[in-house]
């Protein structure tokens, strides 16, 4: 029978099975959306297409797994950033050092992202340079620009320059800022400071739509079973493994293709099987060439996963406009073999350009928050790590 305990402290070690896995997946999540929306914008519709070739069958299948990807990133947000704020919970300052961990999380990545967007816009004839806008429904205003970096998009302002993967952006932030809150009305030090928490609580669901605070509860659930270890054989192990394939299969195939509310008992579903068979996973690896392998390949993968996620579609914009204006190429064709190796090379261009990107800015991200912590504590005393 299988044990199952409760533990301490998030495991975060790097030499777990369930850390491997959770690179690998996080990197892997990454590449699906970026191969979903490069093969939409690019080919077209499934539906439309007569007599689908057994290439773009594969192409269609893998590409529809883009949402439970999002799924994915939601459950290993709640366990990685929900987990290791627990873990930090009775050091020096936890709320100051969580606040500015995720403000330059998402910052040092998302200004010079916009950036770009802003630049790609103007090259395709999206933007007009001379003109400055302020109104909350063009994608290239500055009120869009400044609502995208707090979480609004979605709610008050479009995704900044058109890029509406960033609608999951918006649910993260809220789930970043609610979580400390949470914790707030069981942990606060007194009466007012919880009744506080309440009450922004309560603001923030007026706010957000209700389908940011319906999957809460799977950034919640990765934050719960990052604390539960299940100790089983390989049999349970293998099966979890098995269930978890073919639930995402089931998902794909026969469930809602959207992360709306009447998608949600679906993914609630794969997130259960999910942070089951992670917990199961929460054991050391045996060190071995092929593992060691996938590590350092997951990580590889997984450390500008972020940067890939947010930079791709303007990436595909300047390449679309690109393909048409030198080649008069406005959409590749499933039936063609050869644009089979144009899609290959638009992608590689997109997995390589976001790795270069990602350099300087969210490769440099611990140094950012170190700076950051030494500038705002310097008043008040030493800065821990």
């Amino acid at each position: 029978m299988p044990k199952i305990t409760i533990l301490g402290k998030t495991d975060l070690q790097e030499e777990s099975w369930h850390s491997m896995l959770i690179s690998l997946l996080r990197g892997s999540a990454a590449l699906v959306v970026v191969l979903a929306h490069l093969r939409s914008q690019f080919y077209p519709g499934f539906g439309t297409v007569p007599q689908p070739p057994l290439l773009f069958k594969g192409l269609a299948f893998a590409a529809g797994f883009s949402y439970l990807a999002v799924i994915v990133f939601f459950v290993l947000s709640g366990w990685l950033v929900g987990g290791s704020f627990l873990n930090k919970l009775d050091s020096d300052r936890p709320f100051q050092n969580y606040t500015i961990d995720r403000v330059s999380r998402l910052w040092i990545v998302l200004v010079p992202t916009f950036l770009v967007a802003l630049l790609a816009g103007a090259a395709v004839g999206m933007v007009d340079p001379a003109h400055v806008s302020f109104s909350t429904s063009e994608p290239y205003s500055v009120s869009a620009f400044l609502g995208n970096m707090i979480g609004l998009q979605t709610i008050v302002v479009p995704p900044f320059g058109g890029n509406f993967p960033l609608w999951s952006l918006a649910n993260e932030t809220w789930y970043y800022v609610l979580f400390p809150l949470l914790v707030l009305v069981f942990r606060g030090r007194s009466l007012a400071a919880r009744a506080a928490a309440v009450l922004a609580i309560a603001a923030i669901i007026q706010l957000v739509n209700g389908a940011i605070i319906l999957y809460f509860s799977i950034w919640l659930m990765g934050v719960a079973f990052s604390r539960v270890k299940i100790e089983a054989g390989p049999v349970l192990r293998w099966t979890l493994l098995f269930l978890l394939v073919g639930t995402a299969v089931v998902v794909r195939v026969k469930g809602v293709i959207d992360v709306k509310p009447e998608g949600y008992p679906q993914y609630l579903l794969f997130s259960l099987v999910f942070v089951l068979f992670l917990s199961s996973m929460q054991f050391k690896r045996r060190p071995g060439a092929t593992l060691d392998w996938l590590d350092r390949t997951g990580r590889f993968f997984a450390n500008f996963s972020f940067t890939l996620y947010v930079l791709h579609v303007p990436l595909i914009a300047v390449m679309g406009h690109l393909m048409l204006s030198l080649f008069g190429i406005g959409q590749l064709s499933p039936h063609i073999q050869a644009h089979y190796l144009v899609y290959a090379a638009m992608y590689l261009v997109l997995v390589v350009g976001a790795y270069w990107f990602h350099l300087p800015f969210e490769a440099n991200t611990g140094r950012v928050r170190q700076w950051l912590k030494a500038q705002l504590f310097a008043c008040v005393g030493t800065v821990r790590p």
